[in-house]
């Protein structure tokens, strides 16, 4: 629901409607307490668990589709610097993560609970802890597969 009133608000956005977009938002910001402004590109896919609970996403941020983002995210910006994330495809971000600042979260990557990613995440990557770090990488195997997968979602839609 919280990700409908968005697309909403983003199409009013991009079309220049003035006041409905930020009514939209601040509804989505007191019913699912969730801060996810029109201007956020947000994939087609993408799930924000138990309603995007907590969850702050950057006005300037891009998120790709089939992302998962857990409850409580903070996908946002750093002082004095103006670039903000961009999380590529079938990434998941779990619960309580920190994506900060000029990042990229590489396709299939996952960033474990409460982690900090202030530096680029590799595609396939799993990232843990304060602050983030790799833990292991998938194998080609796996990546190919989440690719496969993908390519198979795009054909039947």
């Amino acid at each position: 629901m919280l990700l409908a009133i968005h697309a909403l608000a983003h199409w009013l956005w991009r079309h220049r409607i003035p006041l409905l977009p930020r009514l939209l938002t601040l509804f989505n910001r007191v019913v699912f307490a969730a801060q996810v402004p029109p201007g956020t590109r947000i994939g087609k896919g993408t799930r924000l668990n138990y309603s995007g609970l907590g969850t702050v996403i950057h006005a300037r941020a891009v998120i790709g589709r089939r992302v998962e983002i857990g409850p409580g995210v903070v996908i946002g910006g750093r002082s004095k610097i103006y670039e903000v994330p961009v999380i590529e495809d079938d990434v998941h971000i779990g619960v309580g993560a920190k994506v900060l600042g000029p990042v990229r979260v590489g396709r299939g990557a996952e960033i474990g609970a409460n982690a900090v990613v202030l530096h680029d995440v590799p595609p396939g990557a799993v990232v843990v802890g304060i602050p983030a770090r790799i833990l292991k990488m998938r194998s080609d195997e796996r990546l190919a597969a989440v690719k496969e997968d993908a390519v198979k979602e795009i054909d039947v839609a």
